[in-house]
Protein backbone atom coordinates (compact mmCIF):
# COMPACT_ATOMS: atom_id res chain seq x y z
CA UNK A 1 0.00 0.00 0.00
CA UNK A 2 1.25 3.13 -1.02
CA UNK A 3 1.43 5.82 1.98
CA UNK A 4 -0.88 8.19 0.26
CA UNK A 5 -3.37 5.69 -0.04
CA UNK A 6 -2.51 4.44 3.53
CA UNK A 7 -3.55 7.79 4.68
CA UNK A 8 -6.52 8.66 2.83
CA UNK A 9 -8.13 5.39 3.27
CA UNK A 10 -7.04 4.72 7.08
CA UNK A 11 -9.06 7.42 9.19
CA UNK A 12 -10.89 5.23 12.00
CA UNK A 13 -13.56 7.92 13.24
CA UNK A 14 -12.34 11.26 13.54
CA UNK A 15 -9.19 10.08 14.20
CA UNK A 16 -6.48 10.63 11.80
CA UNK A 17 -4.14 7.52 11.01
CA UNK A 18 -0.46 7.80 10.95
CA UNK A 19 1.88 6.01 9.13
CA UNK A 20 4.94 6.30 11.67
CA UNK A 21 8.49 6.41 9.88
CA UNK A 22 11.30 4.60 11.78
CA UNK A 23 15.35 4.16 10.30
CA UNK A 24 14.89 1.36 7.60
CA UNK A 25 11.38 0.77 7.83
CA UNK A 26 7.62 1.87 8.45
CA UNK A 27 5.41 1.07 10.84
CA UNK A 28 1.66 1.00 9.50
CA UNK A 29 -0.89 0.97 12.40
CA UNK A 30 -3.59 3.23 13.63
CA UNK A 31 -2.76 6.39 16.29
CA UNK A 32 -4.41 4.45 19.03
CA UNK A 33 -2.02 5.50 21.65
CA UNK A 34 -1.32 1.37 21.63
CA UNK A 35 0.71 -1.33 19.96
CA UNK A 36 -1.23 -4.19 18.58
CA UNK A 37 -0.21 -8.17 17.72
CA UNK A 38 -2.20 -7.43 14.43
CA UNK A 39 -0.43 -4.33 13.33
CA UNK A 40 0.71 -4.28 9.84
CA UNK A 41 4.43 -3.94 9.90
CA UNK A 42 6.98 -3.86 7.46
CA UNK A 43 9.72 -5.91 7.56
CA UNK A 44 13.12 -3.96 7.23
CA UNK A 45 14.11 -3.36 3.42
CA UNK A 46 12.56 -6.84 2.02
CA UNK A 47 8.99 -5.23 1.32
CA UNK A 48 7.55 -7.84 3.53
CA UNK A 49 4.37 -6.76 5.40
CA UNK A 50 3.04 -8.69 7.94
CA UNK A 51 1.58 -8.62 11.36
CA UNK A 52 3.82 -7.71 14.50
CA UNK A 53 3.34 -11.26 16.20
CA UNK A 54 4.07 -14.44 14.42
CA UNK A 55 2.21 -17.54 15.33
CA UNK A 56 5.82 -19.60 16.57
CA UNK A 57 5.55 -23.05 16.24
CA UNK A 58 8.49 -24.16 17.84
CA UNK A 59 8.46 -23.63 21.59
CA UNK A 60 11.28 -26.29 22.43
CA UNK A 61 11.21 -26.91 18.95
CA UNK A 62 14.03 -30.01 18.28
CA UNK A 63 13.90 -33.26 16.73
CA UNK A 64 11.33 -32.25 14.37
CA UNK A 65 8.64 -31.64 17.32
CA UNK A 66 7.93 -29.10 19.65
CA UNK A 67 5.24 -28.24 21.80
CA UNK A 68 2.93 -26.68 19.08
CA UNK A 69 3.18 -30.14 17.15
CA UNK A 70 1.90 -32.23 19.98
CA UNK A 71 -1.58 -30.14 19.50
CA UNK A 72 -2.00 -32.68 15.99
CA UNK A 73 -1.66 -31.88 12.79
CA UNK A 74 -5.29 -30.70 12.13
CA UNK A 75 -5.01 -29.15 16.03
CA UNK A 76 -1.79 -26.87 15.36
CA UNK A 77 -3.71 -26.33 11.52
CA UNK A 78 -6.71 -25.05 13.44
CA UNK A 79 -4.62 -23.16 16.10
CA UNK A 80 -2.92 -21.15 12.60
CA UNK A 81 -6.09 -20.43 11.23
CA UNK A 82 -7.42 -19.13 14.12
CA UNK A 83 -4.52 -16.83 14.39
CA UNK A 84 -5.28 -15.41 10.73
CA UNK A 85 -9.31 -15.12 11.52
CA UNK A 86 -7.65 -12.72 14.60
CA UNK A 87 -5.73 -10.71 12.59
CA UNK A 88 -2.20 -12.79 12.54
CA UNK A 89 -0.49 -13.19 8.98
CA UNK A 90 3.15 -14.41 10.15
CA UNK A 91 3.39 -18.11 10.45
CA UNK A 92 7.08 -19.43 11.82
CA UNK A 93 7.96 -22.82 11.07
CA UNK A 94 11.54 -24.81 11.01
CA UNK A 95 12.41 -27.77 9.55
CA UNK A 96 13.05 -29.06 12.76
CA UNK A 97 10.31 -28.12 14.34
CA UNK A 98 8.48 -30.26 12.71
CA UNK A 99 6.04 -28.32 11.44
CA UNK A 100 5.86 -28.09 7.70
CA UNK A 101 2.89 -30.03 7.01
CA UNK A 102 0.83 -28.39 10.10
CA UNK A 103 1.56 -24.93 8.22
CA UNK A 104 0.46 -26.60 4.86
CA UNK A 105 -2.43 -27.96 5.86
CA UNK A 106 -3.36 -24.59 7.68
CA UNK A 107 -2.00 -22.76 3.64
CA UNK A 108 -5.54 -24.98 2.27
CA UNK A 109 -7.95 -22.65 4.48
CA UNK A 110 -6.17 -19.24 4.16
CA UNK A 111 -5.07 -16.84 1.11
CA UNK A 112 -1.43 -17.81 0.65
CA UNK A 113 -0.40 -14.71 -0.32
CA UNK A 114 -1.89 -12.79 2.58
CA UNK A 115 0.66 -14.91 4.78
CA UNK A 116 3.96 -14.78 5.54
CA UNK A 117 5.83 -17.99 5.86
CA UNK A 118 9.34 -18.12 7.72
CA UNK A 119 11.01 -21.40 7.78
CA UNK A 120 14.68 -22.22 9.04
CA UNK A 121 17.31 -24.37 7.50
CA UNK A 122 20.53 -26.12 9.70
CA UNK A 123 21.88 -26.67 6.15
CA UNK A 124 25.89 -25.32 5.82
CA UNK A 125 26.51 -27.00 2.22
CA UNK A 126 25.36 -25.13 -0.42
CA UNK A 127 23.78 -28.32 -2.22
CA UNK A 128 22.36 -29.57 1.10
CA UNK A 129 20.85 -25.63 1.44
CA UNK A 130 19.27 -25.95 -2.24
CA UNK A 131 17.90 -29.49 -1.65
CA UNK A 132 16.04 -27.92 1.61
CA UNK A 133 14.52 -25.27 -0.14
CA UNK A 134 12.48 -27.21 -2.86
CA UNK A 135 12.08 -29.92 0.14
CA UNK A 136 10.74 -27.17 2.31
CA UNK A 137 8.51 -25.58 -0.62
CA UNK A 138 7.31 -29.09 -1.27
CA UNK A 139 6.49 -30.05 2.55
CA UNK A 140 4.78 -26.44 2.78
CA UNK A 141 2.96 -26.92 -0.85
CA UNK A 142 4.06 -23.33 -1.82
CA UNK A 143 6.18 -22.40 -5.21
CA UNK A 144 7.99 -19.61 -2.38
CA UNK A 145 9.04 -18.95 0.90
CA UNK A 146 8.97 -15.73 1.72
CA UNK A 147 11.34 -15.61 4.90
CA UNK A 148 14.17 -18.35 4.83
CA UNK A 149 17.02 -18.06 7.90
CA UNK A 150 20.37 -19.97 8.53
CA UNK A 151 18.88 -21.62 11.71
CA UNK A 152 21.16 -21.41 15.23
CA UNK A 153 24.36 -19.74 14.03
CA UNK A 154 27.31 -20.56 16.31
CA UNK A 155 30.49 -19.62 14.30
CA UNK A 156 31.93 -16.39 14.44
CA UNK A 157 33.16 -16.59 11.21
CA UNK A 158 29.89 -17.75 9.54
CA UNK A 159 29.77 -15.08 6.64
CA UNK A 160 33.27 -16.61 5.56
CA UNK A 161 32.77 -20.03 6.36
CA UNK A 162 29.55 -20.60 5.01
CA UNK A 163 29.62 -18.03 2.11
CA UNK A 164 28.81 -21.16 -0.46
CA UNK A 165 25.31 -21.64 1.26
CA UNK A 166 24.83 -17.87 1.31
CA UNK A 167 25.18 -18.15 -2.38
CA UNK A 168 22.82 -20.98 -2.59
CA UNK A 169 20.41 -19.00 -1.06
CA UNK A 170 20.52 -15.61 -3.19
CA UNK A 171 20.86 -17.50 -6.02
CA UNK A 172 16.88 -19.39 -4.74
CA UNK A 173 16.26 -15.24 -4.24
CA UNK A 174 17.25 -14.60 -7.84
CA UNK A 175 14.80 -16.97 -9.14
CA UNK A 176 12.09 -16.45 -6.78
CA UNK A 177 11.59 -19.35 -4.82
CA UNK A 178 12.64 -17.39 -1.58
CA UNK A 179 11.55 -13.45 -0.99
CA UNK A 180 14.10 -12.13 1.88
CA UNK A 181 16.99 -14.31 4.00
CA UNK A 182 18.87 -14.26 7.05
CA UNK A 183 19.65 -16.24 10.17
CA UNK A 184 19.19 -16.96 13.49
CA UNK A 185 22.06 -16.86 16.28
CA UNK A 186 22.81 -18.46 19.11
CA UNK A 187 26.59 -16.57 19.80
CA UNK A 188 26.80 -13.32 20.56
CA UNK A 189 29.46 -13.33 17.93
CA UNK A 190 27.62 -14.64 15.45
CA UNK A 191 25.42 -12.23 15.99
CA UNK A 192 27.61 -9.78 15.81
CA UNK A 193 28.82 -10.42 12.80
CA UNK A 194 25.24 -10.60 11.28
CA UNK A 195 24.36 -7.16 12.21
CA UNK A 196 27.31 -6.26 10.26
CA UNK A 197 26.73 -7.79 6.90
CA UNK A 198 25.91 -6.56 4.04
CA UNK A 199 24.33 -10.58 3.16
CA UNK A 200 21.96 -10.43 5.81
CA UNK A 201 18.33 -9.03 5.42
CA UNK A 202 16.58 -10.57 8.83
CA UNK A 203 17.86 -11.16 11.62
CA UNK A 204 15.73 -13.46 14.31
CA UNK A 205 17.09 -12.96 17.93
CA UNK A 206 16.58 -13.94 21.35
CA UNK A 207 15.78 -11.09 23.58
CA UNK A 208 13.97 -10.49 26.80
CA UNK A 209 14.29 -9.05 30.00
CA UNK A 210 15.82 -11.54 32.47
CA UNK A 211 18.04 -12.53 29.57
CA UNK A 212 17.19 -15.98 29.78
CA UNK A 213 18.14 -18.67 26.81
CA UNK A 214 19.63 -15.58 25.31
CA UNK A 215 23.30 -15.34 23.31
CA UNK A 216 24.76 -12.51 25.50
CA UNK A 217 22.76 -10.47 28.36
CA UNK A 218 20.16 -8.21 27.68
CA UNK A 219 22.24 -4.95 27.26
CA UNK A 220 24.48 -6.69 24.65
CA UNK A 221 21.71 -7.88 22.73
CA UNK A 222 20.09 -4.77 22.60
CA UNK A 223 23.33 -2.91 21.29
CA UNK A 224 23.63 -5.70 19.28
CA UNK A 225 20.50 -5.38 17.08
CA UNK A 226 20.25 -1.33 17.43
CA UNK A 227 23.49 -1.90 15.19
CA UNK A 228 21.93 -3.97 13.12
CA UNK A 229 18.85 -2.60 13.10
CA UNK A 230 20.82 1.36 11.78
CA UNK A 231 22.53 -1.34 9.11
CA UNK A 232 18.96 -1.72 7.69
CA UNK A 233 18.47 -5.07 8.73
CA UNK A 234 14.61 -6.68 9.42
CA UNK A 235 14.80 -7.82 13.13
CA UNK A 236 12.29 -10.24 14.61
CA UNK A 237 12.60 -10.86 18.20
CA UNK A 238 12.39 -14.44 19.93
CA UNK A 239 12.25 -16.26 23.36
CA UNK A 240 10.20 -13.08 24.44
CA UNK A 241 8.78 -15.16 27.31
CA UNK A 242 12.00 -16.82 28.02
CA UNK A 243 11.21 -20.33 26.66
CA UNK A 244 8.16 -20.12 29.79
CA UNK A 245 10.88 -18.93 31.90
CA UNK A 246 8.46 -15.36 32.10
CA UNK A 247 5.04 -17.37 31.85
CA UNK A 248 4.15 -15.35 34.71
CA UNK A 249 5.00 -12.51 34.47
CA UNK A 250 4.14 -11.99 30.60
CA UNK A 251 3.12 -7.97 30.68
CA UNK A 252 6.60 -7.34 32.07
CA UNK A 253 8.20 -9.11 28.82
CA UNK A 254 5.91 -8.11 26.30
CA UNK A 255 6.24 -4.41 27.78
CA UNK A 256 9.86 -5.07 27.47
CA UNK A 257 9.87 -6.08 23.95
CA UNK A 258 7.36 -3.37 22.34
CA UNK A 259 9.08 -0.95 24.42
CA UNK A 260 12.72 -1.75 22.89
CA UNK A 261 11.26 0.11 19.60
CA UNK A 262 13.80 -2.05 17.44
CA UNK A 263 12.15 -4.98 16.92
CA UNK A 264 9.87 -5.22 13.68
CA UNK A 265 8.05 -8.44 15.02
CA UNK A 266 8.27 -10.80 17.22
CA UNK A 267 7.08 -14.60 17.38
CA UNK A 268 5.55 -16.59 20.30
CA UNK A 269 4.10 -19.86 20.25
CA UNK A 270 0.79 -20.22 22.08
CA UNK A 271 0.10 -23.59 23.05
CA UNK A 272 -4.25 -23.15 23.02
CA UNK A 273 -7.01 -20.94 21.40
CA UNK A 274 -6.92 -19.48 25.27
CA UNK A 275 -2.84 -18.61 25.10
CA UNK A 276 -3.31 -17.40 21.56
CA UNK A 277 -6.33 -14.67 22.25
CA UNK A 278 -4.63 -14.01 25.57
CA UNK A 279 -1.59 -13.21 24.06
CA UNK A 280 -3.35 -10.73 21.39
CA UNK A 281 -5.15 -8.70 24.22
CA UNK A 282 -2.08 -8.49 26.68
CA UNK A 283 0.09 -6.84 24.03
CA UNK A 284 -2.77 -4.48 23.13
CA UNK A 285 -2.72 -3.93 27.05
CA UNK A 286 0.99 -3.17 27.19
Amino acid sequence: MKRRDFLRTAALGAGAAWAVSRPFGTLLWADTGRFRATDTIALGKTGIQTSRLACGTGTVGVNHSSHQTALGLEGLADLLVRGYDNGLRFFDTADSYGSHPHVALALKRVPREKVTIMTKSWAREPQQMSADIDRFRKELNTDYIDLLMMHCLTEPNWTERFRPTMDAISEAQAKGLIRAHGCSCHDINALREAARSPWVQVILSRVNPIGSHMDADPQTVVATLTEARNNGKGIIGMKILGQGDMRTRQDEALKYAVGLGILDAFTIGAESAAEQSDLIRRIAAV
